[in-house]
């Protein structure tokens, strides 16, 4: 997770210009109308007193101190590389470090440098962070895939890790960009993602060295100066009640160690309680209790987040511990009042209070359904309002975890994520129905949705897809890693992968490999094989559409097993189609026709005759790239005859069309000349245009080679004026 150091100023964050007003005087520290966040305090004053100030929006946060180390950093992206200094020239980028204790502010002070920098790499910058929720490193392929898709470069599904950094250097290559990896774990994580290109600029936010890679330019962070300690709590506190005692802010300043997260959480209680004084801060922060184990470097976040979290009422105690459980770390309002079991204005309000009072960090812009709220100004605002996403900080998230765990029954946990994932399912099912026809049955459906759960048009519902793409991802991991939700996994993940396919048709392949995964990992474990058969034939269609034809064939030989175990008839077929394809891509064209004669017997079998008269011309085919004349003659008629039984017209002029093609290959030109006829004669009938067309120009190009050229420019003139009829 991130660190952010906000400072400067004299107005606390979220001073909402209508925040609901309370009495003068009065204390903030009770349950607001819904019991889940303190009483807005009001912006109104007494003479000579420092305004106070309402809980509501946070706005950007603005940089505090720094400056010793912005100017090192400087410095280092200036210095001589080692391969300079050696006499060779710098074939990577530089790389900057950032290292400090979460909390410190070195994701902010990286962000800082990156604003300053921003015109010197016109080609932008580009961010991963490398620890995911919970502690546990990010695996290095998703971090080069989510970096290439900032790129705009796409990547194949299922690729290896190595292809994917390859990838991503491909992709930096020539480039002046900004690299910024947050939250890295260890060397290891950085090496593959640096770019071989002098050009670029790699900042990498980290809590110690980078052990393994070379020529690393550290910066190491302490606690803020005193200045720049006591900017941060004015900023929440006020200008007024630092001037009357700036001996005691400094005190709390040095309370807080100089660390930007704990100064922010202790600014959040001062903007909660107007009428309180710096004494009153120290004061409360000396009363928390240390636990004998803590060292003295966590002391100061410790006292400060124990202070805010003790002053919440329980039902924003509890939200806040439910937040630990959102999919990628990253919290909204639905989230949250799923979770919660609350309404989304509730939740809303809370995830504002808790960024107001720093336990959150507001992040991206805002998108999706609207609240759901009563009056006419939310039925105003209800298709096209939207909900800021959140993030806990890293520095807080193990201990709110702990929290969890002590104040949480796992059966409660497990309620709280299956409401969570059900109104996510309910959201995707949305959000698929605006990427459909207006007139559709899906999209008449969602009409009758509560308003929280509907979007405003296909635009909207798309954005809102693409800023949830990594979050919805990771949803699915944990439902996948939940054993008790089976059911809703499934539910989740076929209504991802439609919302997918919907708004983003073939880019969405890579996700979709992630998410045939998942579901072959649940049918595996749960005993289920129609759904294994599936997700390995779906698997193996994206691994041959990647070029990975070998573990194309491998999955789909693993599928055909499986589908045969339990007599599944339509993923048997579509095995064997999709191994005779396959040999057909690898030229092996008679192990491709002896798989599409098994899927022939099948579907013969079956009676399904309109798949049988396919397979007869996919053999037929096979047949005439290997040059076997009679054999490919044999089944295009086959195919022919079938379409004839069938009443399909088209069809039947297109086999036979082919059959033509066989028999000039053959050598047999005045026969391909009567049989093109007759095919010409069916596509009329048909009404194809375009193939009549086609049939016309073949039939002139077979006339020219008999030696008739004025048949043959009759010909091409009636197929060329057909073309001209009907375009495509």
């Amino acid at each position: 997770m991130t660190d952010q150091a906000v400072g400067g100023g004299h107005r606390p964050p979220g001073a909402a210009e209508n925040a609901a007003p309370t009495a003068p005087g009065r204390r903030t520290a009770g349950p607001g109308r819904d019991g889940l966040a303190p009483r807005h305090p009001s912006r109104r004053a007494a003479a000579g007193r420092t305004a106070p100030v309402a809980l509501g929006e946070l706005p950007a946060a603005r940089f505090a101190g720094r400056d010793r180390e912005l100017k090192a950093l400087h410095a280092d992206i200036e210095r001589a590389g080692l391969d300079t200094l050696s006499g060779r020239k710098g074939t990577r980028s530089r790389v900057l470090l950032i290292a400090g204790v979460p909390g410190s502010g070195r994701t902010a002070l990286a962000e800082e440098l990156l604003r300053r920098l921003a015109d010197d790499y016109p080609d932008g910058v580009v961010r991963a962070v490398l620890t995911g929720p919970g502690g546990a490193p990010v695996p290095t392929d998703d971090t080069a895939r989510e970096l290439l898709t900032a790129l705009g470069t796409d990547a194949p599904p299922g690729a290896a890790e190595d292809e994917l950094t390859e990838l991503l250097r491909g992709a930096l290559a020539g480039r002046r960009a900004l690299v910024l990896l947050d939250d890295a774990p260890g060397g290891d994580q950085v090496g593959p993602l640096i770019p071989d290109a002098s050009g670029s600029l790699v900042v990498v936010v980290s809590h110690g060295p980078l052990t393994g890679v070379p020529d690393v330019r550290p910066c190491a962070l302490g606690g803020l100066d005193s200045a720049a300690a006591v900017a941060i709590l004015g900023r929440y506190a006020g200008p007024t009640r630092i001037a009357v005692d700036p001996r005691t802010a400094e005190s709390v300043a040095e309370e807080c160690g100089g660390r930007p997260a704990a100064l922010e959480l202790a600014g959040g209680w001062l903007a909660a309680r107007p009428r309180a004084s710096l004494s009153d801060l120290r004061k409360a922060l000396r009363a928390i209790e240390l636990p004998p184990d803590l060292s003295t470097g966590a002391r100061p976040l410790h006292r400060a987040f124990r202070l805010a979290y003790e002053a919440l009422p329980p039902p924003a105690a509890r939200i806040l511990r439910l937040i630990t459980l959102a999919p990628a770390g990253l919290v909204d309002a639905h989230l949250a009042s799923a979770l919660a079991g609350c309404s989304v204005a509730a939740a809303g309000a809370a995830l504002r209070d808790f960024a107001t009072l720093g336990l959150l960090r507001a992040e991206g812009a805002a998108t999706g359904p609207a609240p759901q709220d009563d009056g006419p100004a939310a039925a105003r605002t209800a298709e096209t309002a939207s909900h800021p996403r959140y993030r806990l900080p890293g520095c807080l998230e193990a201990t709110v975890r702990a929290l969890l765990q002590e104040h949480e029954r796992p059966a409660d946990v497990q309620l709280a994520r299956a409401r969570m994932l059900e109104r996510t399912v309910r959201l995707l099912l949305s959000c698929r129905a605006m990427g459909e026809p207006a007139d559709s049955a899906v999209r008449q459906k969602t009409a009758g949705l509560p308003r929280s759960l509907r979007f405003a048009s296909r635009e909207s519902a798309a954005e809102w897809l693409r800023g949830r793409r990594a979050a919805l991802l990771d949803a699915a991991r944990i439902a996948v890693a939940d054993g008790e939700l089976d059911t809703l996994d499934r539910r989740l993940m076929a209504a991802l992968t439609r919302t997918l396919l919907v708004h983003r048709g073939a880019a969405a392949a890579p996700d979709l490999y992630v998410l045939h995964g998942l579901v072959l990992e649940v049918a595996e474990r749960r005993g289920l094989p129609h759904e294994k058969a599936a997700a390995l034939l779906n698997l193996a269609d994206l691994d041959g559409q990647a070029g990975r034809t070998t573990d194309a064939l491998t999955r789909y030989r693993a599928a055909l097993a499986v589908a045969r175990s339990v007599k599944d008839p339509v993923a048997t077929g579509r095995a064997l189609e999709s191994l005779g394809g396959t040999y057909g891509e690898l030229g092996d064209w008679q192990r491709a026709a002896d798989w599409y004669g098994r899927a022939l017997e099948l579907r013969l079998t079956r009676g399904e005759s309109a798949d049988a008269a396919r397979l007869h011309g996919r053999i037929g085919g096979a047949h005439t790239y290997a040059g076997r004349w009679g054999e490919a003659l044999r089944e295009w008629r086959a195919a022919a005859g079938t379409y004839r039984r069938l009443g399909d017209l088209v069809g039947q002029a297109r086999a036979a069309g082919e059959a033509a093609r066989v028999q000039e290959y053959a050598g047999r030109p005045e026969e391909a000349l009567r049989t093109c006829r007759e095919a010409v004669h069916l596509a009329r009938n048909a009404g194809d245009g375009r193939l009549e067309a086609a049939l016309q120009l073949r039939i002139a190009d077979t006339l020219e080679r008999l030696g008739d050229p004025a048949a043959a420019r009759l010909h091409r003139a009636v197929g060329e004026r057909l073309l001209e009829d009907h375009p495509e």
